[in-house]
């Protein structure tokens, strides 16, 4: 495996960071961890925390909790926005980071899932933040796995073989 028992994964909402990081630490035996869900059992819904407090509230609890996931071994799903902080990106270091990309076509349904504070426009929002990050996702990654359309055991075992584990 690349130079961590951490694997981090980075890419757009929606993406499928969570359901192929279940699958991932399911197939390697490690732990799972998803940034969101531990905010949200923190401090609550998402969009209502970002209606309350700002987005600026929300990295600055988003920055603490990655650093915590990341510590441990395992795969760790984290929140869309994450690598817009330097400190995460510097933290990030220290892990093996998968960048799930995509070319968008399968992301309205995905969307339409679901309640997202920054898509207030739906895909003409996701496409915007999308090409915002894109850079950012790609500077942190160790590996980039495109997402669009495939299977989510393709996806898994593209990350597997970027690992050295699967041919």
């Amino acid at each position: 495996m690349l130079g961590s028992n951490t694997i981090v994964l980075v890419g757009p909402m929606g993406v499928g960071k969570t359901t192929i990081g279940k699958k991932l630490a399911s197939s390697l035996g490690l732990a799972f961890r998803d940034t969101d869900a531990i905010f949200v059992s923190r401090f609550g819904d998402i969009p209502h925390y970002f209606a309350a407090h700002g987005e600026g509230a929300f990295r600055t609890h988003e920055e603490d909790i990655v650093a915590e996931a990341i510590a441990e071994p395992g795969v760790v799903a984290t929140g869309g926005g994450a690598v817009l902080s330097a400190v995460t990106r510097q933290r990030l270091l220290t892990s093996t980071v998968v960048y799930l990309s995509t070319d968008g076509t399968h992301m309205a349904k995905r969307l339409s899932q679901g309640s997202r504070p920054l898509l207030k426009n739906g895909l003409l929002d996701w496409q915007r933040i999308y090409d915002q990050r894109r850079e950012l996702y790609a500077s942190v990654a160790d590996i980039e796995v495109d997402c669009s359309g495939a299977p989510i055991k393709q996806s898994v075992h593209e990350i597997r073989a970027g690992l050295g584990l699967d041919e």
